[in-house]
């Protein structure tokens, strides 16, 4: 017993041992993935918190307001919000503003999506995440229950996470931008002040045109650099800090106290408001803890944090007040730069890490704007874009072309039309308050509807974390002419393109839906559909989730022949981030059995990769063949009458079971627990593709009508598979309003004609495709 014992003992020590290495591992990776952009605040605080509104007076009175401010602000938002309350609202490990809106659409039912099932709230992670059920008496409830009734308030809801959605694209901009010119800036002690104003701004768009150009190897490539760098720079920061505080004044962490920030508002009122817009600059990049979460984990998030940023920024922050608070002589230009308080034979090297470490705080909010817009992308929220994923191994580095090309001119264009800390720093500070003020809103319900907290606990969040985030808001929002009006204007440009995008979708859905041809009509057809049948496979891309498209008429009344096997596909995006693959499809029939037509649903979460089309198509037709063998199963078994056809099953892909495997794998097939298998025999087609068949196990359940329609299935499979893809062309109708025909003639026009096709239509071979036209007024 006692060396059972203590084998239990070493075993489970092992396990915990295991557990803390991983845990340690990945908080040493967020590191440089995600604090990158907080890290580097301390290159810009001080020099836009002191541009003009206040002054640095010989009692340093504002200094030590300022220092009590950046710390206060530090601790109660990166800290007390993001780590202990935020994080802990992840969607299945996912998190990011469209994380919180996708709780909220799961558990209110608010979902902007126009294709969704009762099946898809039996998915695994649907409700995978919830607290018990709020009795039908409580606020929850009742609050549920109005979302659910007024469409009004549910636009109000997506409009919100839009704006936050937009204003990450805006801050994809700005803080490469001011992270790159504000590492730069070192350079102007080292020149002269002629000489400087050559350099620093072609030197800064020389960066930035390198760090763009580089997106397409991906952060895996160089991500091993990423970590040791920020470490470097926060070691950095962190001893010059302490250098600082014991070399020229001991006391400053008495300025830590809050009495400090309350005397810098009594003494200088509506500047020290004003200031507000450069010391929120020191939280920057604290929503990456939140957006960033999918990759780590909440425990690996939480101890970077506490361990190593937070206590290297404070010494940072102090000893930059610790060196200014004596050194009140410096010429103003130069005064609160970072620089200054670094010793001069360290300000080269610190200037190259200042420098790296820009550049990997710049990669982390780009990785997380391209990730942001494959989420709305998804989401039917955003114009279908190339997504390239960069990593096989990494889930989640993605890259996408077009996106990254766009943000690479505006952050240029930014850099070059405002050259200086101060315009910048208004910029991007009114962009990472608006995320942050969107993030406590949509928290505040989260609280309510998905926690069934008490409506207290939410009311407190929001008037707390609202308060601070409001009084910010307003610093920032007072300097729109000094440079705060850039974020609000790319934020109108990318919400009008996105909501008149989802608008288009809802439409052109809508149309779909209320024009679709009806059972009895294709029952009218007969099995030949009045046709002549022809051998292959046709897949049918409609939006619809049940009912036959408009196309499929329109088709049929204008080609003589149509394959043998009929496939109406929907591939559409759930609000989860992952759909498991035994989940993944919904298999049905259409009509009887004798038509062979079949329905299939495929489901893919906002944060799953789409498989290439040869990989897709195995998937497919195993999922048919399954449905095929378990139908047939099912009916075998039972005395009931034979299941409708509008009935969906759930089969997985065919990396889940046995039945459908390449032909080199078929020979060392072995499934214990099983009867023989019986492999049907196809013709001998010669194709570039794998050729792909079915194993069955040969049982009296399945009937000889079964074991045919899946012999017809393969057959068709290797005569080919053809894609069939409506091209829609849509229109407002005559008499609609002025506003409705520019959005849907103009804007979603113009978006629909420059956007990629569906995933899964890119890969197709030109020779098997077949696009039909139409043209729909809405």
């Amino acid at each position: 017993m006692d060396l059972e014992g203590g084998t239990r003992v070493r075993h489970h020590a092992s396990k915990r041992e295991s557990s803390w290495r991983a845990v340690a591992t990945l908080a040493y990776q967020s590191l440089g993935v995600v604090y990158g952009d907080l890290s580097i605040s301390p290159l810009y605080v001080f020099r836009s918190t002191f541009a003009e509104d206040i002054k640095h007076s010989e009692s340093n009175e504002e200094l030590y307001g300022v220092l009590s401010l950046v710390f206060w602000t530090i601790t109660l938002v990166p800290l007390v919000k993001y780590v202990f309350v935020v994080l802990k609202a992840d969607d299945n490990g996912e998190g990011g503003t469209f994380a919180l809106y996708s709780l909220l659409c799961r558990h209110a039912r608010v979902s902007s999506l126009p294709n969704c099932q009762v099946a898809d709230e039996d998915l695994s992670e649907y409700k995978k995440d919830s607290r018990g059920v709020a009795s039908e008496r409580s606020f929850a409830s009742r609050l549920k229950a109005t979302f659910e009734k007024r469409k009004v308030l549910q636009r109000v809801l997506l409009v919100l996470a839009l704006i936050g959605t937009c204003m990450v694209i805006g801050d994809g901009i700005l803080t490469p931008a001011i992270s790159v010119f504000s590492a730069v800036s070192g350079l102007e002690l080292s020149m002269s002040k002629e000489n400087h104003a050559y350099v620093e701004v072609p030197a800064a768009c020389i960066i930035l045109i390198a760090l763009f150009a580089l997106q397409h190897y991906g952060t895996h490539r160089v991500g091993f650099l990423f970590a040791p760098v920020i470490i470097t720079w926060l070691f950095c920061i962190s001893a010059i800090g302490l250098y600082n505080i014991f070399y020229w004044n001991p006391l400053v962490y008495k300025a830590l106290s809050p009495y400090y920030a309350f005397q810098l508002i009594r003494k200088t009122q509506k500047g020290g408001w004003m200031a507000l817009g450069g010391i929120l600059l020191c939280i920057t990049g604290s929503e990456a803890m939140f957006a960033d979460l999918g990759h780590f984990t909440q425990l690996s998030i939480k101890i970077a944090f506490t361990s190593v940023v937070y206590p290297s920024l404070i010494l940072a922050y102090m000893g930059q007040a610790a060196y200014l608070s004596k050194h009140h002589e410096i010429e103003q230009d130069y005064h609160f730069g970072f620089y200054v308080s670094v010793p001069d034979k360290l300000r080269w090297p610190v200037l190259i890490i200042a420098i790296l470490a820009a550049v990997v705080g710049s990669q982390a909010i780009i990785t997380g704007t391209f990730s942001i817009i494959k989420q709305c992308s998804a989401l039917s929220c955003f114009p279908r874009v190339k997504v390239i994923h960069t990593s096989s191994k990494i889930h989640g580095q993605i890259y996408i072309p077009e996106i990254n090309w766009l943000l690479m001119l505006l952050c240029l264009a930014v850099t070059i039309c405002f050259r200086d800390t101060k315009r910048l720093g208004n910029a991007s500070g009114l962009a990472v308050i608006t995320v942050m003020l969107v993030t406590t809103c949509l928290m505040s319900l989260v609280i309510v509807l998905c926690w069934h907290q008490n409506v207290l606990l939410a009311l407190g969040f929001i008037f707390i974390f609202g308060t601070i985030e409001a009084l910010f808001f307003s610093a920032s929002l007072i300097k729109f002419l000094q440079g705060a009006w850039v974020p609000i204007a790319l934020a109108l440009v990318f919400l009008t393109f996105m909501y008149v995008w989802h608008y288009g979708t809802l439409k052109k859905y809508e149309y779909d839906v209320q024009n679709k041809v009806s059972i009895n009509w294709l029952l009218g057809l007969g099995p030949s559909i009045g046709i002549v049948r022809v051998r292959g496979v046709g897949l049918i891309h409609t939006e619809l989730v049940s009912g036959i498209p408009v196309i499929f008429s329109h088709f049929v009344t204008n080609l003589p022949a149509f394959h043998q096997v009929l496939v109406f596909l929907c591939i559409k995006h759930v609000p989860v981030p992952h759909v498991r693959p035994e989940e993944r499809f919904l298999v049905g029939r259409i009509g009887p059995k004798e038509f062979r037509l079949y329905r299939c649903i495929v489901r893919y979460g906002y944060r799953d990769v789409h498989k290439d089309d040869i990989d897709f198509e195995n998937d497919l037709l195993y999922s048919i063949a399954e449905f095929i063998r378990t139908e047939s199963t099912a009916l075998s078994s039972s005395n009931d009458e034979p299941v409708k056809d509008d009935r969906m099953a759930v089969v997985g892909t065919c990396s889940t079971h046995s039945m459908l495997m390449s032909e080199d794998n078929v020979e060392n097939v072995d499934m214990p627990g099983t009867s023989e298998l019986k492999e049907i025999k196809s013709p001998q087609v010669i194709q570039q593709k794998k050729r792909v068949r079915f194993l069955v196990p040969e049982s009296p359940k399945i009937d000889t009508s079964a074991m045919e329609e899946l012999e017809e299935v393969m057959e068709a499979r290797e005569a080919g598979v053809a894609y069939i893809i409506g091209q829609t062309h849509m229109r407002a109708k005559p008499g609609s309003s002025m506003l409705k025909k520019i959005a849907i003639n103009i804007v979603y026009e113009f978006l629909r004609r420059n956007s990629r096709a569906p995933s899964f239509v890119t890969g197709v071979p030109h020779a098997s495709s077949l696009e039909v036209g139409m043209m729909y007024q809405v």
